[in-house]
């Protein structure tokens, strides 16, 4: 589990290596992450947009913006929170995802909420000794 504070928005995520949906002989590793966004503040906040960078084990990055979050633009009041599950493929069986939310208080200033860069791992990546 990964968390950051950001102006009093607390989010955690936590990654889980999909076996099911990977292929690893054709190069295809997919991961899930669960995000719960935390307004441990006293404003009224929406998330509008996200932002993603995500990079393989080869240190390829791939960005991914968006409005909101699997279809939505939660408004959290203070001590509100919300969660959602995503997911990520990757060509490689290892890889890092950090991003950014954008909000907006209920008086229109817009900020951004950073996510904590977490790493992507599967049981496939070759392990180095140092």
């Amino acid at each position: 589990m990964y968390n950051k504070t950001t102006r009093a928005i607390r989010v955690t995520v936590t990654p889980a290596f999909l076996d099911d949906q990977s292929a690893p002989d054709e190069h295809h590793f997919v991961w899930s992450y669960t995000i719960v966004i935390e307004n441990l503040g006293q404003e009224i906040v929406q998330l509008k947009t996200r932002y993603w960078r995500i990079t393989d084990a080869f240190g390829r990055n791939q960005e991914v913006r968006g409005e909101g979050v699997v279809g939505e633009q939660p408004i959290l009041r203070p001590g509100e929170s919300f969660e959602y599950t995503s997911g990520a493929p990757l060509p490689t069986p290892s890889g890092i995802m950090v991003g950014c939310y954008q909000m907006e208080t209920a008086s229109g200033e817009m900020f951004n909420v950073d996510i904590p860069a977490f790493a992507l791992e599967s049981p496939y990546e070759k392990k180095r000794v140092h």
